[in-house]
């Protein structure tokens, strides 16, 4: 009997999702054995949150005693603050974006520095975390990063959890709910079972990242699910609910310019068509009314890494 897409989403949902206590901490170790693992926090003048982050997975994921993350990395895009100050003095490694693959020159963008992370690390396993979180938890590396480590079939796992805006709970998804998810919904219903398809805290296996396509800005978690569904189908991916994510929230100006990038990245995916405009136009009031303003629209993706020169040489060596 043929199954519908309901059923098949229905039935992920059960294989598939998880609660970070579903995995206990000495059975993620035990099942690491020399798999390597490698955290990656993009930041862009986070001074009053990396620096905790990196001091919680130090501290709790990063001792002899649970040696679970063997490479901590941020990768700084340029920030004018102490973030790279601040994250090397709580004991992360520190790379600066531009430094990384200096050929390709770099562009702004969330997508263009975890990509370009790809050739700062070596993990066996990539696990990108946000670095604006607030109140953060070391569950939200070892929930992810666990089913990966534990089943052998699962290369994509995004974590889920409620976002709270201000005191009000569950609201602060604003793209995700009015962009995103009807997206996923209308075109690939099989994500349509994702909690938090936009979240910024997900691991995949290496062998996999390298192969993807990454959007340079705000697309860029949008396109690796698509893409990964595309190459290694639904049931290798997999979501772990880690509670509850507090960070900074952007103005509603800045949701739109992100919602285009995202609905930009959507677009190629579907048609690889040519876009008429990739520029936004929005509105702020003036002294004398409604003042226009026009921000580009991310328009580019870098290649999967496997086509860099300089990183299928590092592969050989």
């Amino acid at each position: 009997m043929e199954i519908t897409l309901l059923e098949e989403v229905e039935r992920w949902l059960g294989r598939r999702s998880w609660s970070v206590a579903d995995r206990p901490l000495d059975r993620i170790l035990a099942a690491k054995r020399a798999t390597t693992v490698s955290v990656v926090l993009p930041a862009l003048n986070e001074e009053a949150t990396v620096g905790d982050i990196v001091a919680v997975i130090r501290r709790e994921l990063m001792s002899p005693a649970v040696p679970l993350v063997d490479e901590l990395v941020v990768v700084d895009s340029g920030s004018t603050d102490r973030t790279a100050e601040v994250a090397a003095a709580a004991g992360a490694r520190v790379v600066a974006r531009d430094a990384i693959l200096p050929r390709i020159p770099s562009v702004p963008g969330k997508g263009e520095v975890l990509w370009r992370s790809l050739m700062a690390t070596s993990g066996d396993v990539v696990c990108f975390v946000d670095a604006d979180l607030r109140d953060f938890s070391a569950d939200f590396v070892s929930g992810i990063v666990g089913p990966l480590l534990t089943d052998p079939d699962v290369d994509f796992v995004k974590a889920m959890y409620d976002r709270p805006l201000g005191d009000t709970p569950g609201q602060g998804g604003r793209v995700t709910e009015l962009v995103a998810r009807p997206l996923l919904n209308l075109h690939w219903p099989q994500l349509a079972g994702f909690v938090q398809p936009l979240g910024g805290e997900y691991a995949a296996r290496r062998s996999l990242l390298e192969r993807l396509p990454f959007p340079v800005g705000y697309g860029v978690e949008l396109g690796l699910l698509v893409d990964a569904l595309h190459t290694v189908g639904l049931d290798a991916l997999a979501q772990v609910d880690v509670g509850v994510r507090k960070h900074r929230h952007q103005g509603g100006q800045a949701l739109g310019r992100m919602a285009a990038a995202i609905y930009r990245t959507a677009q190629l995916r579907l048609s690889r068509g040519h876009m008429v405009r990739p520029r936004l136009t929005q509105f702020e009031r003036g002294e004398e009314g409604f003042v226009p303003r026009t921000y580009e629209v991310d328009t580019e993706e870098r290649p999967p890494m496997t086509e860099i020169a300089e990183y299928r040489r590092r592969s050989v060596a």
